[in-house]
């Protein structure tokens, strides 16, 4: 796994760790288990409710922490039910010797769950662990929609019940909780949507499983760390030397996309960049455009098509990385220029926007590129591009983008408050919120920044990870120079790609 990634498991994952850490190791279940639950007390007690504490208990591991959890908050003086969803008879092992320490402990009557809820100042999810998939069935969904109708603060224990901790998946009733203690490292379900939602405020507790699992992570958080891979620029660098970005796309009423980003490429460390656009429509780039350079290409009044090929891959002779996409138009002339130059041009490439509505049912086309490719979609792009629904690609979303990745033999950046990065082997996401990113034009400045750092010199999933991080990073800083998320504008953010781009400012992710 990169240096740069921070873990984040599976439930096969964390079940390979566990046993390691038991039985390699000679951690005791039991210890992690009351490590667990005494984590889960900690936050019910720093929420300080006004009324009982209510704990739902399933029948595995995950009730045994939420037993634990019980009897902490009785021992520090909580009024506290632990209700059982099932027989005593049957909850076993590590669960059953906590149910024994806490007897006070009840099953609980499915039909009076919601009267016992009512009035409760907290509740503990302790129902499904991170081994659970699917939609909840029986006691754990009545434990579940119960919840839901309380009203009272949530706090989930390891995974909010109903969410596919794998996978961030969500096919039935599903917990959604105020906060979440999860133990010793994140799970992909709790940073993926839709089960980023359900996970609240995230809390990430040691619970003494040594260093060094040999289980590998499912994928990983983007750090900072990955944007002190670009090389700076010293004295013997130029220009040409820094990375040459061209941005090819642009049609009557739609220049500001191919401005937006060929600005952020320049802002983002390319040395040299340039916008093939259509001929007619080069003077309003010359305005708008101080620090990038302009072809005008033949074709089609205001707009690209199939015989502005050539000149376009004139332009694009001496480019390090190429962007393909922005503004270029939904047409039909505008889809088979698109289709053309991605499958001539011989440098890497980053598609996004129109471009990538050109190869709608086509990715496998991209597959036969000799360069590296790195497609940039939103929900909505990504499902025209596999033939699907958005709704299905936003239930899905590890899988379908990492299916994409492979189909394309290339990098999907798949956008979002959870953002993907997937080479169809190694994910990545992007856990560092930035609502000021939801206004138009900032996915174009996305784009440019991924082709600066492609032409600088970056491998395309580093470039992706280290474009959506910086990306982040700047529409929170645009967000605080301007005062307000609602008021930050695409040009803001690029204003902010340097401190976006500073290496190491440590800020915490999760």
């Amino acid at each position: 796994m990169e240096p740069w990634l921070a873990p984040l498991y599976d439930a096969a994952g964390m079940r390979e760790v566990d046993r390691w850490a038991i039985e390699e190791r000679g951690v005791p279940s039991l210890d992690l288990m009351e490590a667990a639950g005494r984590a889960v007390a900690e936050a019910v007690i720093g929420l300080a409710p006004g009324g009982p504490v209510v704990v739902l208990c399933g029948k595995g591991n995950n009730g045994g922490d939420g037993l634990v959890a019980a009897r902490h908050l009785a021992e520090a003086g909580f009024d506290v039910e632990a209700l059982l969803l099932g027989g005593r008879d049957e909850i076993s092992g590590d669960a059953a010797a906590n149910l024994e320490r806490f007897p006070a402990a009840r099953e609980a009557d499915p039909s009076a769950l919601s009267s016992v809820l009512e009035g409760a100042g907290a509740v503990v999810d302790a129902i499904l662990g991170t081994g659970s998939s699917g939609a909840p069935r029986g006691s754990a969904a009545e434990g579940i929609e119960a919840i839901a109708r309380a009203g009272a603060a949530v706090v989930a224990c390891d995974v909010a019940s109903g969410v596919d901790a794998s996978t961030g998946e969500v096919e039935g009733p599903a917990v959604r909780a105020d906060a979440t203690v999860t133990f010793h490292e994140p799970k992909a379900g709790h940073l993926v949507a839709p089960g980023k939602a359900h996970t609240g405020e995230l809390r990430v507790a040691p619970i003494g499983i040594p260093d060094g699992a040999p289980a590998p992570p499912r994928a990983g958080v983007i750090t900072a760390a990955v944007l002190g891979l670009a090389a700076g620029r010293g004295p013997a660098s130029t220009k040409f030397s820094s990375g040459q970005a061209v941005v090819a796309g642009g049609s009557r009423g739609l220049t500001g996309a191919v401005c937006l980003a060929a600005e952020a490429s320049i802002r983002a460390g390319a040395g040299y960049a340039t916008v093939a656009v259509p001929a007619g429509l080069e003077p309003i780039f010359e305005v708008k455009l101080t620090e990038v350079m302009s072809v005008g290409c033949p074709g089609p009044e205001g707009r690209l098509g199939p015989e502005s090929k050539d000149a376009v891959l004139g332009a694009c002779e001496r480019a390090s990385a190429v962007l393909l996409g922005p503004g270029l138009g939904k047409d039909e002339g505008s889809f088979e220029f698109a289709r053309a130059v991605a499958g001539d041009l011989a440098v890497p490439l980053v598609i996004d926007a129109d471009g990538l509505g050109a190869h709608a049912g086509r990715l496998g086309d991209l597959a036969g590129r000799a360069a590296p490719t790195i497609l940039t979609p939103h929900a909505g792009e990504l499902g025209r591009l596999l033939g699907r629904d958005s709704g299905e690609i936003g239930a899905h979303r590890l899988a379908a983008a990492e299916g994409a990745a492979r189909a394309c033999g290339g990098v999907v950046v798949l956008k979002g408050d959870d953002t993907i990065v997937t080479d169809g082997e190694r994910t990545a996401v992007n856990a560092l919120p930035a609502p000021a990113l939801a206004t138009a034009g900032t996915g174009d400045v996305l784009a440019g920044v991924v082709t600066a750092l492609l032409a600088r010199g970056l491998e395309p999933f580093a470039a992706a990870c280290g474009a959506v991080l910086a990306h982040a990073r700047a529409g929170r800083a645009a967000a605080a120079a301007v005062g307000a998320a609602e008021s930050v504008i695409a040009g803001d953010v690029i204003a902010a790609l340097a401190e976006g781009l500073r290496p190491g400012s440590g800020e915490r992710m999760i």
